[in-house]
């Protein structure tokens, strides 16, 4: 078995010293039977405290005596759990094929994280960028805390790779966490990283260096009727009977890169390494590409058409060859009724109805897609307040210029009431007056109004004004109309 495997050590001052020994004295025992040769297992250690320290690298220690006598000595940092800035080290440096003390190229790599469960920071990043390089996580806890923080962070599968153990009793996972480190680095299995949208690279332990042949790589849509076309098209059984593609990879090269992917789509790969020296096993894998740029609704939601009982909600741009339904949730605040409905895919707008007048709903619309990954957003709309037209108006004539105005009205929320006049006739100069009355008036009378003067009476809302009436007082006939 060919492999680096990186501990991470919590030795900040949440952990107790005797705690630290425990830890330590764990790694011994589950290091003891590793063959330490440079040519298979490379240890490494790295203490996380204020400022994480690499105890040893990958090429400081190639027998047993050497690397348990250095776990003896091992002193305890102390300070601030920067479990942040210890991963960051690790990924840069220790972990980083290439670089001084590094992992190996091509080789499988393992970090191995002892923690005692306090909170080490937001990890959940760095971690994520040393999986998706390739890099297996896997977790031990003396704590019980931080759950669903680990098990988010470790590779799968879980049961193999996180474990909660208290500090006296880590002896009893020791074959289980040796086994599974074993099973990791002994897997001649593809490693697919930085998998893009429409791309990804393709690594692999180079078997064939030093030797006459090269590789042969297949790829392919694990559902039917995907894949490339074209020449170096065939049907493979590895990809569910889908169309795949052919490319040769030379012997001294232990990577490819496959390109032209569809978004959010599983793909399969297998690699066949062909010599004419020794026989090989063929190796296979499989991976998702990402998503595309989710954009649907996401460029805007906009609202038209309110009225005192509706409203309509719009959005785009639609994305029907990825977006499976629309889902609309909407309640009147502050601490309205939720209620929903689906919408589909193809239509970019809903009416909703059966709406209370003059409030304010939150309305999200949900992008639901094939992938299963959902894209939201949020507007608040409001509805119009209702605004009645007045019931009645009747004038009456008092004298040569005065006029009695009653009206009718049983509408709640009014205001008050516009009450306006003016001349109808041509040879009068123009004349207008308005007057303003509170909400509980239902009468007034005008005085000094000019002949056939037209008064109109117009409820007032909180948002608008309501229709009126209008009468013209006519007072050469004693009458009004």
């Amino acid at each position: 078995s060919l492999g680096d495997v990186l501990f991470l050590v919590d030795s900040s001052g949440s952990v107790p010293s005797y705690d630290h020994a425990r830890m330590l004295s764990f790694l011994s025992d589950l290091l003891r039977p590793f063959s330490l040769d440079p040519d298979q297992v490379r240890v490494g250690l790295l203490q996380v405290g204020t400022k994480p320290r690499l105890e040893f690298g990958f090429d400081r220690y190639s027998t047993q005596g050497d690397l348990q006598r250095a776990l003896k000595n091992i002193i305890p940092l102390r300070g601030d759990t920067n479990t942040v800035e210890a991963l960051r080290l690790a990924k840069e440096t220790v972990l980083r094929p290439g670089t001084a003390g590094g992992a190996r190229e091509g080789l499988p790599r393992v970090l191995v994280w002892l923690t005692d469960g306090v909170t080490p920071g937001d990890v959940s990043g760095p971690l994520a960028e040393l999986r998706e390089e390739g890099v297996a996580v896997l977790a031990v806890s003396t704590g019980h805390s931080n759950y669903n923080l680990l098990r988010e962070v470790v590779s799968p599968p879980l049961e193999d790779h996180l474990h909660f153990v208290d500090v006296d009793d880590m002896s009893i996972i020791t074959e289980d966490l040796r086994n599974a480190i074993i099973e990791i680095i002994k897997a001649e299995r593809l490693q697919v990283r930085d998998i893009s949208t429409n791309s990804a690279s393709v690594h692999w332990r180079p078997v064939l260096a030093g030797l006459r042949g090269h590789y042969e790589i297949r790829y392919g849509q694990v559902l039917s009727g995907g894949g490339g076309s074209g020449s170096g098209t065939g049907t493979s059984p590895s990809t569910g009977g889908s169309q795949y593609q052919r490319l040769i990879q030379s012997a001294d090269l232990n990577n490819i890169r496959l390109t032209g992917l569809k978004p959010e789509t599983t793909y399969s790969v297998q690699l066949i390494p062909e010599s004419n020296e020794l026989t090989f096993n063929k190796l296979s894998t499989t991976f998702t590409t990402k998503p595309g740029s989710i954009i649907s609704l996401y460029s805007f939601v906009s609202v038209s058409d309110s009225s005192h009982n509706s409203v309509r909600v719009s959005w785009g741009p639609l994305q029907p060859e990825t977006v499976t339904s629309y889902y609309i949730e909407y309640s009147a605040l502050p601490r309205g009724v939720l209620q929903t409905l689906t919408v589909d895919r193809t239509q970019n707008s809903t009416l909703l109805r059966k709406l209370l007048p003059d409030t304010t709903y939150l309305v999200t619309v949900t992008a639901r897609h094939a992938s299963g990954k959902e894209k939201s957003m949020s507007v608040k709309v409001c509805t119009q307040e209702v605004t009645p037209a007045l019931a009645d108006l009747q004038l009456t004539t008092v004298g040569s210029d005065s006029v009695q105005v009653d009206w009718k009205s049983s509408t709640d929320g009014l205001r008050g009431y516009w009450v306006t006049w003016e001349a109808q006739q041509s040879s009068v100069q123009a004349q207008r007056s308005t007057l303003y009355l509170p909400a509980d008036s239902l009468s007034t009378r005008l005085t000094h109004l000019p002949p056939s003067a037209r008064v109109c009476v117009s409820p007032i809302y909180r948002t608008a004004r309501g229709d009126g009436l209008c009468c013209t007082a006519q007072f050469h006939s004693g009458e009004s109309r």
